[in-house]
């Protein structure tokens, strides 16, 4: 017997037995195989960083968002950015996907968190993809995001402050002056001349004109 089949023991039995038979009735294979019990285990836990929150916003005082919401726009915001690059845009895009993925397991550290405390987020990244068949992968992307000496992880680093950046504005639209403070600092962390254009054009721009600002006033009255 193994670990994971020891730890489903004290589940409600009934609801086990008919989780069975749900499975026989739609002729699912047994998959009686580590590798695939792990990346079960992998796939809920990513789906953890829903419920993971990005923690900074409690000093901003406004504002809400969860790690896989800050991940997912980091990643297109990579991809964009190193296509204007003319960078590897499917490297970038991966390791703007996967560089937050240990928060699943330690918690978002903002950055007053870190003035005081340590993360051992590669330890954490390796126990997540243990026996996946991921490791490799993810050991590279996580080796480029963090010694950060090619194009695409600058580009991925400028894509994780322009995620920031676009939420700032948007309080800052809202009425929290302090976003103000907060964007100074964000935008002298970009690196890249890609990004900085695109920072430049999101100070520019209400956050709220790509749905409200380019259809006539009269549409919100008749739709017409």
């Amino acid at each position: 017997m193994n670990s994971s089949e020891a730890w489903n023991n004290p589940l409600d039995r009934a609801r086990q037995e008919a989780l069975e038979q749900l499975c026989a009735a739609l002729q699912l294979p047994d998959p009686d195989d580590a590798q695939l019990e792990r990346m079960a285990d992998f796939f809920n836990e990513a789906g953890m960083l829903r419920h993971t929150p990005r923690s900074g916003y409690a000093f901003l005082g406004s504002g809400a968002e969860n790690v896989a919401e800050h991940s997912f726009r980091t990643a297109v915001m990579g991809y964009a950015l190193a296509r204007m690059a003319d960078a590897d845009a499917a490297r970038t895009t991966l390791i703007c996907l996967f560089h937050d993925l240990h928060e699943a397991r330690t918690g978002d550290f903002n950055y007053v968190n870190h003035r005081y405390n340590s993360c051992r987020a590669k330890e954490a990244l390796e126990d997540a993809v243990n026996g996946t068949g991921l490791e490799k992968d993810m050991d590279g992307f996580w080796k480029e995001w963090t010694e950060s000496r090619t194009p695409e992880a600058a580009l991925a680093h400028d894509a994780d402050q322009l995620d920031l950046i676009f939420n700032l504005k948007a309080e800052l639209d809202k009425g929290n002056a302090f976003a103000l403070e907060w964007l100074e600092s964000a935008v002298r962390r970009l690196t890249t001349p890609q990004a900085r254009l695109v920072a430049a054009a999101a100070l520019r721009t209400d956050h709220n004109r790509w749905w409200y600002g380019r259809v006539e006033k009269s549409w919100w009255v008749n739709r017409k």
